[in-house]
């Protein structure tokens, strides 16, 4: 680099970290989704594991190639337990139950408050 230009010098050292940052970002999700996979046998995580370790951009980039689209299905299903989780936590913490949520919402069809349909859309959110 040129000490002619200094604050291109700054610039080229900062994308240089940038994209190091990005790329143990990316061997970390990648990593994770290997362990996280239920899919594969203990063989081929340790294949995959190996992969990555001795040929990093070869095993990244042919993780992303064969099992990239899984990789999307298996963060969707976490964010669907971690949700699910949190739900459950602040229905626990907020001392209402199922029965206590089941017990308004027939109080309110009972009123006339709220439909048929909606009662019964309501119900099926609250068991889900």
């Amino acid at each position: 680099m040129d000490p002619d230009f200094p604050l291109l010098s700054v610039f080229l050292y900062m994308l240089w970290f940038f994209a190091f940052v990005l790329w143990i970002w990316l061997l970390v999700a990648v990593i994770t989704d290997v362990f996280r996979s239920h899919d594969m046998s203990g063989w081929a995580k340790a294949g995959w594991t190996a992969a990555i370790i001795i040929l990093p951009w070869v095993g990244v980039l042919a993780y992303l190639i064969v099992r990239g689209g899984s990789m999307h299905e298996r963060n969707r299903a976490a964010a669907e337990r971690n949700e699910q989780a949190w739900r459950s936590y602040l229905r626990e913490a907020a001392g209402t139950s199922r029965a206590d949520e089941l017990g308004k919402l027939a109080h309110l069809h009972d009123q006339g408050v709220i439909s048929d349909g909606e009662y019964e859309r309501g119900k099926t959110k609250i068991l889900t």
